[in-house]
């Protein structure tokens, strides 16, 4: 066995995904599986124990989805490298799965040794798109907004209610420190300098028109 074993969690409500992936990477003796989990909340809950170098993360699963979970666990643990695995391969679905910190983006239909390919690069360092992933997506005009991720409205949902970066580390169970980033990345994004400008923004674009609303 190599002296550096590959530890992987993949996390897929398919079983048959899940298995014929697991059976794939078993046959290399340097990568050990160390889990197969359902659900993005079950990979949240068990990621810190199962200590992963790399997470297969399936995109689209029923509860806390695979970019919400990605999030999640980088805030947590962000030396862990997260490839997203996917049925789509649109432009929309593979640059909001980079902006939400995956390393990855692999199409479920990919050749067996592409998945080992995608493993090793992410492990190097390096971002990997599977060739159907990095040919549908296109550099991006200088003059579009970038998007809010799921994580930077839901804190900036929590901030146009009046709460301090305190009080939302504490609803959302992260650090102060990770709340003051994604403050700065989500101020950064819209252009607004002020906490007062960031209700303004959050009223006008219905933020705060029920934590419910989808936005």
């Amino acid at each position: 066995m190599s002296a550096k074993t590959i530890r992987v969690l993949i996390v897929d409500d398919h079983p048959m995904v899940a298995e014929g992936i697991q059976s794939i990477l078993e046959s290399y003796d340097d990568i050990e599986i160390v889990g197969t989990l359902s659900s993005g909340q079950d990979a949240v809950d068990q990621v810190a124990n199962l200590s992963p170098d790399v997470i297969l993360m399936d995109l689209n699963m029923p509860g806390l989805g695979g970019l919400s979970a990605t999030e999640i666990i980088l805030e947590r643990l962000p030396d862990t490298r997260v490839l997203i695995l996917s049925m789509h391969d649109s432009p929309e679905y593979i640059s909001t799965a980079l902006s939400h910190g995956a390393k990855g983006y692999v199409l479920k239909d990919v050749q067996t040794d592409e998945i080992r390919q995608a493993i090793d690069a992410v492990m190097r360092g390096e971002q990997y798109l599977c060739t159907g992933a990095s040919g549908s997506l296109q550099p991006k005009g200088g003059n579009t907004r970038e998007a809010l991720t799921g994580r930077e409205q839901t804190i900036l949902l929590e901030l146009a209610q009046g709460k301090s970066n305190k009080e939302v580390a504490l609803a959302l169970e992260i650090s102060v420190r990770t709340v003051e980033t994604h403050r700065k990345n989500i101020k950064r994004k819209l252009g607004i300098s002020s906490t007062a400008g960031l209700t303004r923004y959050a009223l006008e674009h219905g933020v705060l028109q029920g934590t419910g609303h989808s936005f």
